[in-house]
């Protein structure tokens, strides 16, 4: 019998009412475990456990944070080979890809550990004479926290790590569709005597049931969500409601452009590892390829040519470059873009259709889209799938003005030789990460991450920009 997994709430392993089977996107007869369903009194229950120990654990001592985080990173990282397959198993990605996530998932639990020690206050002069005023930054409170599907880890990490590390405490809401992972996560972050009972809690369940009663609480302080634009929406309103403090990442329509002078090694590299790594199920893919007209039939025959080469097939097998999409409804979405794009006249140069593998997984094949417009949906509604779209362009000026007619605005990249074009591009493009020469996937845990327009809400993720969404800010007077 798979092994069931319940939630962890006040410093307990607590049963659900219901619990669901996780099972394998590669093969649908693999259930990785059953996971908890949490109801609504128990989510209550988290968020008064959440509120009783922040006030403990925000006055905790600066090195006792350090080391829990140091702790939390060292066993990621020890164990990311194990648990690399796990996340890799229950979300599809290959072993090496989720390897490194876990991996990457240490890296961003030692930088915050660093981030502990490095809180350091301002003071200023007052205008009023013998008057000393200092400010220094406070932990907000209760964050809720709800990732996604596609990093079950590592987004989860880069939210976690940050609301520890400044003394929050944290109500946990993963994806339903990749509890392992998360469950890992939870399970190696209990073993932590130095956090108080409460401070974290995991409350496992869907977006319609859980999800919803956590972002219309009074007792959060703070949500940061990951995911799609429509939920993001619904995320705002009702923290608004409360008053409460949000930061939100949601949809992309990301684009690459592939310049006249480009070297046409390196832009195919980018496309092929923006466009699908991750089975494309990446905000940050490139599911834009803008081709300057002059080197598009020879950009679009070397990428072809990499296509033919690529083995999709089940995520633990070796040699396999992709692997399946992460759910059944995905891969029917997926085949449906697959159709729409047909279907507004856009021609179908590879791939596209489901693939027959020795397990029931949901493999699909790359596709790559020619002949496209900008204004066709293909190119307007993000996709999330292991679809690239090329549209071509008349020249550089053409290329930058369609990669900006979007709604969206989170990755952008370029492959040039040109420095002139490169340093415009940098200053040009209406995205909140610009790539030069590299994939429009890809970026690094010590420096701020995040969009424009309805890419993203609030302040930024990641390096030092975290502490403006987990800390307050306080001003101090004294008369001497």
């Amino acid at each position: 019998m798979p092994k069931q997994h319940n939630l962890y709430i006040d410093g307990q392993w607590t049963a659900g009412d219901a619990y669901v089977d996780n099972v394998s996107p590669s093969d649908s007869n693999d259930v990785i475990g059953v996971y908890a369903q949490a109801n609504p009194s128990q989510v209550e229950a988290a968020l008064q456990a959440a509120n009783r120990a922040v006030l403990e654990w925000g006055d905790s001592p600066l090195e006792s944070r350090f080391q829990m985080l140091m702790a939390i990173g060292n066993e990621l990282i020890e164990r990311s080979a194990e648990l690399g397959e796990l996340l890799a198993r229950e979300e599809g990605k290959t072993r090496a890809e989720g390897i490194g996530e876990v991996y990457r998932s240490g890296q961003f639990f030692h930088y915050f550990a660093g981030e502990v020690h490095r809180q350091i206050d301002d003071r200023a002069e007052s205008v009023r004479p013998g008057v000393e005023i200092d400010t220094r930054r406070e932990p907000v409170g209760v964050v809720a926290i709800i990732s996604p599907w596609n990093f079950p880890m590592a987004t989860a990490v880069w939210k976690i790590a940050p609301a520890l590390a400044f003394g929050n405490a944290v109500i946990f809401k993963p994806a339903n569709l990749v509890p392992a992972s998360a469950w890992a996560l939870t399970e190696i972050i209990s073993r932590q005597e130095a956090l108080p009972s409460g401070t974290f809690n995991l409350v496992m369940g869907s977006g319609g049931s859980v999800g919803n009663t956590i972002i219309h609480s009074d007792k959060i302080h703070a949500v940061s969500f990951t995911g799609s634009l429509p939920v993001g929406r619904e995320v705002a309103k009702a923290t608004a409601a409360n008053l409460v403090k949000c930061q939100l990442e949601m949809g992309s329509k990301n684009a690459l452009i592939v310049a006249a002078d480009a070297d046409l090694d390196v832009a195919v590299n980018a496309a092929f590892v923006g466009a699908y790594s991750g089975t494309g199920q990446k905000c940050t893919a490139s599911s834009r390829l803008i081709v300057d007209q002059s080197v598009h039939d020879e950009f679009v025959a070397k990428l072809i040519a990499k296509l033919e080469n690529v083995t999709v097939g089940h995520a633990l097998e070796d040699g396999v470059d992709m692997g399946p999409v992460a759910s059944e409804q995905q891969l029917h979405e997926n085949l449906n873009w697959v159709s729409v794009g047909q279907q507004e006249g856009a021609t179908l140069a590879f791939g596209g259709g489901r693939i027959a593998a020795a397990t029931d997984g949901y493999f699909m094949a790359p596709a790559l889209f020619v002949d496209t417009t900008n204004d066709m949906r293909i190119n307007r509604e993000e996709l999330f799938a292991p679809i690239a779209c090329v549209i071509k362009a008349t020249d550089y000026e053409d290329a930058l003005q369609i990669l900006n007619d979007t709604e969206f605005g989170l990755t952008a990249g370029i492959i040039t030789q040109s420095l002139k074009i490169a340093s415009d591009f940098k200053r040009r493009a209406v995205s909140g990460c610009v790539m030069v020469n590299l994939p429009t996937a890809g970026t690094d845990y010590h420096v701020p991450f995040g969009g424009r327009k309805n890419s993203s809400f609030g302040p930024r993720e990641q390096g030092q920009s975290a502490r403006e969404f987990y800390t307050t800010v306080k001003t101090s007077y004294i008369q001497a």
